[in-house]
């Protein structure tokens, strides 16, 4: 009996660790290549009636291209993962979306814009999140987005005044959003069907929690392009596993040439 108790006792602890061992934390650095010089950041020219209430906390430096001259991470890539498939609308099924992502309730995300650049520049969401574009300036701002799942925008928003768009569909290519009353003002929404993106931070780095063990796929994308061309659109493969010990995934750094083409 009490050999039948030990033998229920470790099957029960297999299947504790193999149900933690199903969902891993994939961390990693996107990093500007060794062998290219830093790309220096440009003063924007702004111009216009509204230019003094715009630099009124300084010049205006360009955000296309944002790499840490200390450890050449790269700011502002978009880190996501897919299916092992090169279609482009494959999807995940439904086994490999963590249980805990059931109870996820759709998202206010926020584009700010408080002192004549979109804050964040580049933004991701889930379908389903309502985005909110917050206007705390002093002078009105203008925000444009053209899209082909979630319509057309181009309201003027008021000083100290919101603009709230509808439940977000899923889309697969990026939303460039603008103010068209100052140019020099843009940047990016990306919106997933699933959790498994990041953005990455001043240092290059992203985490993707519980993500699915097994093979899978894995993009970069930038503003400027997709790592590895038309080709790299499927992603690179990517085989999702727990060290031994570990708690995380820790990917080597990948080298990604953001440089405008």
């Amino acid at each position: 009996m009490r050999l039948l108790l030990s033998c229920v006792c470790c099957c029960a602890l297999a299947s504790i660790v193999t149900a933690q061992d199903k969902w891993v934390t994939v961390k990693g650095q996107v990093v500007f290549p060794a062998d290219k010089d830093i790309p220096k950041r440009a003063e924007l020219k702004v111009v216009g009636p509204d230019a003094v209430a715009c630099l009124a906390k300084g010049a205006i430096l360009d955000e296309s291209v944002l790499v840490n001259a200390k450890n050449r991470g790269i700011k502002n890539v978009v880190v996501y993962l897919r299916p092992d498939d090169n279609d482009l609308k494959a999807v995940f099924a439904k086994e490999q979306i963590h249980p805990n992502d059931a109870k996820r309730k759709a998202e206010e995300v926020v584009i700010d814009q408080p002192c004549c650049m979109f804050v964040n520049r580049i933004t991701t969401a889930r379908v389903g999140d309502t985005i909110v574009v917050k206007n705390p300036a002093a002078i009105a701002h203008n925000f444009f987005w053209e899209s082909a799942e979630n319509g057309s925008h181009n309201p003027t928003i008021p000083k100290q005044m919101d603009f709230k768009l509808p439940a977000l569909k899923k889309e697969s290519a990026p939303i460039q959003y603008k103010c068209t009353i100052h140019p020099w003002m843009t940047g990016y929404v990306r919106i997933f069907d699933h959790p498994y993106y990041a953005v990455t931070d001043e240092d290059g780095k992203f985490s993707i929690a519980n993500a699915p063990a097994g093979k899978f796929r894995v993009v970069y994308w930038h503003e400027n392009g997709v790592r590895g061309g038309a080709k790299g659109r499927a992603g690179d493969v990517i085989e999702i596993a727990l060290p031994q010990g570990a708690k995380t995934m820790e990917m080597k750094p990948t080298d990604f040439d953001v440089s405008p083409k």
